[in-house]
């Protein structure tokens, strides 16, 4: 039986939903034209180096420089982030809530955030002062599943990994987590949360 005593959550795609596709189908409505901005333009790559530190403004204009033509919609990626949040993912929250309501379990998150965009998230979504701790990737100079930001988490926080579970909607992020000691759970819906914490015995 595990004996979890420490939840860590991540936050985007497990308790926010953030989509640029919902500024960009209206901004690049052609579906091909758009689908090229993001595979070669505005890229994941070149998006979580801004969740590893890089300032929004030096990513920017050095897509600007690179891809002239597209200024327009390089600039409205960060001038328009915060219509990308699609807001809470509410069937999660209710969990975090129920968690935080038991006080059985110190709460944490791990997100990989560009320290200059989370504010507006923290100033948004109230759950998000539940935690005991946030790590932001943005703010440490990097982000997962590099081993580093899991390390500073558990050191920061003075957390034994084997009586803690991570909880991320990517699996790369969990594995590496789980290659620290700590149990994983690889997020694919609230109700699938929800019954591997029951399983656990972590939750009611």
């Amino acid at each position: 039986m595990k004996q979890i005593n420490t939840i860590i959550f991540d936050l985007g795609g497990v308790l926010i939903d953030w989509n640029p596709e919902y500024v960009f189908r209206e901004v690049i409505p052609d579906d091909d034209r758009r689908n090229y901005f993001f595979q070669h333009i505005c890229t994941h790559d070149w998006n979580i180096e801004q969740d590893a530190g890089r300032p929004l403004a030096v990513a920017t204009e050095m897509l600007v420089r690179e891809f002239p033509d597209w200024e327009t919609e390089i600039r409205t990626y960060y001038d328009r982030w915060e219509d990308m949040l699609g807001g809470p993912i509410h069937d999660t929250v209710d969990i975090l809530r129920s968690l935080r309501d038991q006080k059985k379990h110190r709460l944490l998150a791990l997100t990989n955030w560009s320290g200059e965009t989370f504010p507006v998230a923290l100033g948004l979504y109230d759950f998000l002062h539940w935690f005991e701790g946030i790590v932001v990737s943005g703010d440490e100079g990097t982000r997962k599943p590099f081993p580093d930001i899991y390390q500073l988490l558990l050191d920061r926080y003075g957390v034994t990994p084997q009586h803690a579970v991570f909880i991320d909607d990517n699996l790369h992020n969990v594995r590496a987590a789980e290659d620290h000691g700590i149990h994983g759970i690889h997020f694919q819906s609230p109700e699938y949360l929800l019954e591997t914490l029951r399983q656990w015995n972590v939750t009611d």
